[in-house]
């Protein structure tokens, strides 16, 4: 038997009903009893639908953070990318990428901490698939960016564009979550460390060209006098 169009519509409106119901009653028990005490259970009573229905949004409440978060994040990722295109030097296109990223998640900072924790290791379930994608797009936005200021010759490292951007955001990563992890986490502060943080990887620990030019010659009159 055919499915009307009308039918299908309500189908489809009943389906996006229960998706939201399911997520703002998953927001709400994470952050009033945390990650580990909410249950599947709870959360499938709170948003008035039963379990195995639960089960079909997501595979377990991994899976759930994830049906969260996920279309957030990718419109945080697109607003990201949108930004870097107005600057022109390498860290300050770094910086416009998080930005919206550390307003994001400042405004749920308990719920973030639950992300940001549980994204480590996430690979598989129902979200999986969704969550790389934006995370792809995120690391290839950062690799296009080196990639440019490498043929504008505005950075020096002949390393491939790939492992450049893997170790930046290795670095704004491990930044974003230490920030986080504070009692209160304000985007001022966290960017602004960040900013040291990938301003000290771009320029690199060593000296001043004059500098340098001074403690080779320092080195060469120590091994002269050594031989003598």
């Amino acid at each position: 038997m055919s499915v009307l169009p009308s039918e299908l519509g309500l189908r489809e409106q009943n389906k996006l009903e229960k998706h939201q119901r399911i997520c703002e009653a998953a927001r709400e028990l994470f952050s009033k009893h945390g990650y580990d005490s909410a249950t599947l259970r709870q959360i499938a009573r709170r948003a008035h639908v039963g379990l195995g229905t639960l089960f079909n949004y997501a595979h377990d409440k991994r899976d759930l953070v994830f049906l969260i978060f996920n279309e957030e994040l990718a419109e945080v990722t697109d607003e990201a990318l949108r930004a870097a295109e107005a600057h022109h030097a390498l860290l300050d296109q770094l910086m416009d990428i998080y930005k919206p990223h550390y307003r994001y998640f400042s405004k749920r900072p308990t719920l973030s901490r639950i992300l940001l924790k549980e994204m480590t290791f996430y690979s598989e379930g129902k979200q999986a698939a969704a969550l790389q994608e934006i995370r792809g797009r995120l690391l290839s936005g950062i690799e296009n960016a080196v990639w440019t200021a490498q043929q504008e010759r505005r950075i020096r490292c002949k390393e491939k564009a790939a492992i450049i951007a893997r170790q930046l955001c290795f670095i704004s990563s491990g930044a974003l979550r230490w920030w986080i992890a504070s009692a209160r986490p304000e985007p001022r502060k966290g960017l602004a460390e960040l900013r040291r943080l990938l301003a000290l990887q771009i320029h690199g620990l060593q000296p001043a060209r004059g500098l340098r030019k001074n403690l080779r010659k320092s080195g060469a009159r120590k091994s002269k006098n050594a031989r003598c």
